[in-house]
């Protein structure tokens, strides 16, 4: 077999299509991927995502490598280390705020409302999504408040495009701007 082949040679046979090559190298640093991840902290993730990543780290180096550059190790520690970074930093941007800080509403496929709704529940949830809607539409633009709507109400950003007749970028733009505002009303609340 090609057990007894160096790292390179290994890197060299994969870029040519053996499949076999590209294995055992990801098996020879599967352990260096995971001692790599461990040393990181994923905001929302755990560390098993991180491996994950490193693996598609160490793949990438599997396939670009050049043997004019360095030896097979360095070339593979610098990829799965730069592919972790980057997935730290990704996870921590302000944009994946909201994903890496919420709250699940049910555990375990439990439902969260068990009993039946009576017609006063009924009543306080509409008239509460009553004085919600006026709130938003005195604080968003008349095109904010038709597009967030529309989106509350489970449209896709390519459907409310096709409703009003604007570009999806124009449709994101609208629900980012109608969110920080939305954000602000109910900070200062």
């Amino acid at each position: 077999m090609q057990t007894g082949l160096t790292d390179e040679e290994l890197a060299v046979l994969a870029q040519k299509g053996d499949k076999a090559a590209v294995e055992l190298l990801l098996k020879r640093y599967k352990n260096v991927v995971l001692s790599v991840a461990r040393g990181f902290f994923l905001s929302g993730g755990e560390t098993e995502d991180l491996v994950q990543e490193g693996m598609c780290g160490l793949y990438s180096a599997i396939v670009s490598y050049s043997a004019q550059k360095s030896g097979f190790a360095t070339y593979a520690m610098h990829c799965i280390k730069n592919r972790i970074i980057d997935a730290v930093k990704v996870s921590s941007s302000s944009k994946n705020y909201a994903l890496n800080n919420f709250v699940p509403i049910a555990e375990g496929g439990e439902e969260v409302y068990r009993e039946e709704k009576s017609p006063e529940d009924e009543l306080i949830k509409r008239e509460n999504r009553r004085e919600f809607l006026q709130k938003m539409s005195k604080n968003l633009s008349s095109f904010e408040f038709k597009v967030i709507v529309m989106y509350m109400d489970g449209l896709t950003m390519a459907e409310i495009a096709s409703s009003v007749g604007k570009p999806v970028k124009s449709i994101d733009n609208a629900i980012q701007r109608s969110k920080r505002k939305l954000q602000k009303i109910f900070d200062q609340t």
